[in-house]
């Protein structure tokens, strides 16, 4: 059985690092690695740009539905995206990608910098080198992304929201360093990737 994403038991911003890294560790995923089902077929869901989950045309409004839904996500190697369950799994079509990073925390200057996002699904994901950050190749149309799960390369991503991006650019340029690049979990991230 599939459960929703529990909400946040308090605002994300009045959640200290160690309360995010406690629930981080207790969030519990389906395999959905694992599961590679006989049965498929086409979700008629769609996850767009702005990250508002649709089915059929219609928005999905219900922010447990889309909880639910998006624990059963998975990139395939071919790039498609597709909500799997032990007994099927179902096309979704995405047009950017599945998820948006719209707050962040920091904690700690330059090395020892910790960075933890929520998404719109409300779930936590602290960057490191499990979940990297990446900026896109060129500095004047960046591609902020972080990894959510998957694999890195092949995997969920979440699109960092613009107002975000211009916190983490201050951040690795009061850090100083050429090229800049902001440190998070233990590993450095290029704002242009190389």
């Amino acid at each position: 059985m599939v459960t929703p994403a529990p909400s946040l038991p308090k605002d994300f911003s009045q959640l200290s690092l160690t309360e995010a890294a406690e629930l981080l560790a207790a969030r519990k995923l389906p395999p959905v690695e694992q599961w590679h089902p006989d049965r498929t077929g086409d979700s008629a869901m769609e996850i767009r740009a702005d990250g508002s989950w649709f089915h059929e045309g219609g928005r999905i409004n219900r922010p447990a539905m889309v909880k639910l839904f998006s624990t059963i996500l998975r990139r395939e190697p071919d790039g498609s995206h597709v909500l799997v369950t032990p007994a099927e799994k179902m096309a979704i079509a995405v047009e950017d990608t599945p998820f948006r990073a719209v707050e962040m925390k920091s904690e700690g200057e330059g090395r020892a910098r910790k960075l933890v996002f929520r998404l719109g699904t409300d779930d936590l994901v602290m960057a490191g080198p499990d979940h990297p950050l990446r900026f896109g190749s060129d500095a004047d149309t960046p591609d902020p992304r972080l990894h959510v799960r998957g694999a890195v390369g092949n995997g969920l991503e979440a699109r960092i929201d613009r107002a975000l991006y211009y916190e983490i650019v201050e951040m690795a340029l009061a850090d100083g360093g050429e090229p800049p690049a902001i440190w998070s979990g233990g590993a450095r991230f290029a704002l242009v990737d190389g």
